[in-house]
């Protein structure tokens, strides 16, 4: 165990190493942004007194590096700041929209997992048979299509018959049934995009394994060829499925921007885009960090289970 806990400080260091590097790449990408910011939040009618005295306000009237450094150690110490837009705490605004995404990206997550675990495992099991082909073919379909052309595809089927809402208006109030019933069309729209990944990469695993000599001894055994399967080549086919998992898990919750917003779901991606358009640049920054957290410590966890599943990748070759 103590390989595994040195690999996660390893991980772990290189992870803040690279929060680091991306809150850097954030405050300068904002930074870049065109127009002055405080001439665009005021507007054309403002005075320059007044706008030279919104700047001050603001901090926009110190250089840069000062301005990073500042942010960056508010950040660290739990202060996001406060909204440019409506002068609310960020972290309020962000308390109130991040259980909708986690929730969001969890059911997407209990319907995808099972269904690409299970699709892989037959298309393996029945591989380069007709099922195994269709099965090639729908995932890469939907792999090819952007999710904003999935979600108006369910939108116009499932939607305009009265099947399901447009619109995933949920509230603190609603109910578990409510949450699941409203949030529907969206989580199925992630569902479809990255059951595909996990599905062909199970598959793939599966199929590599098949051709090792004890899967062929267990077959020479007269074991059945899905129990073959289920028995021998999964277990060892889970560090390469727990790494898509993870990833995949990683991208429903810094990927739903586009989905919340054809949706108009309140989460986190709504939020950033609402933002955006009102040149709120604090909560910008802060929502795009959370994002870069999210998918970091997401991918130390796929790190560390693929190691758990597979020991020989603690030690050195």
């Amino acid at each position: 165990m103590g390989s595994v806990w040195k690999m996660v400080a390893h991980r772990l260091g290189l992870g803040l190493l690279t929060m680091f590097v991306i809150s850097i790449l954030i405050f300068g990408a904002i930074e870049l942004l065109p127009g002055d910011l405080a001439e665009e939040i005021l507007g054309q009618s403002a005075t320059p007194e007044t706008v030279a005295a919104f700047r001050k306000e603001i901090g926009l009237d110190k250089p840069p590096v000062t301005r990073y450094v500042e942010w960056l150690g508010n950040v660290v110490q739990g202060n996001l700041g406060r909204s440019l837009a409506n002068g609310r705490e960020i972290s309020e605004l962000i308390g109130s929209r991040l259980p909708n995404t986690l929730f969001l990206a969890l059911y997407a997550t209990v319907l995808a997992v099972p269904i690409a675990l299970t699709l892989g495992i037959l298309a393996a099991l029945y591989r380069n048979t007709l099922f195994d082909r269709l099965i090639n073919i729908t995932t890469l379909t939907s792999i090819s299509f952007p999710e904003f052309f999935l979600a108006y595809l369910l939108i116009f089927f499932l939607a305009q018959t009265g099947l399901f809402p447009s619109m995933s208006n949920i509230g603190p109030k609603m109910g578990l049934s409510g949450k699941i019933y409203n949030t529907f069309l969206p989580a199925l729209t992630l569902t479809f995009v990255v059951t595909a990944h996990m599905m062909r990469m199970t598959r793939a695993a599966i199929v590599n394994l098949l051709a090792s000599p004890y899967i062929e001894m267990a077959k020479l055994k007269g074991v059945s060829p899905l129990w073959v399967i289920v028995r021998h080549a999964l277990p060892n086919a889970f560090a390469p499925i727990i790494n898509v998992v993870a990833l995949n898990l990683a991208y429903l919750i810094t990927g739903v921007v586009v989905v919340e917003v054809v949706f108009v779901y309140p989460g986190l991606g709504q939020l950033m885009v609402d933002s955006v358009s009102k040149r709120d640049i604090t909560v910008v920054q802060a929502v795009s960090l959370i994002f870069a957290c999210a998918y970091i410590l997401l991918n130390l966890t796929a790190d560390v289970l693929s190691t758990l599943s597979n020991p020989r990748l603690i030690h050195k070759r």
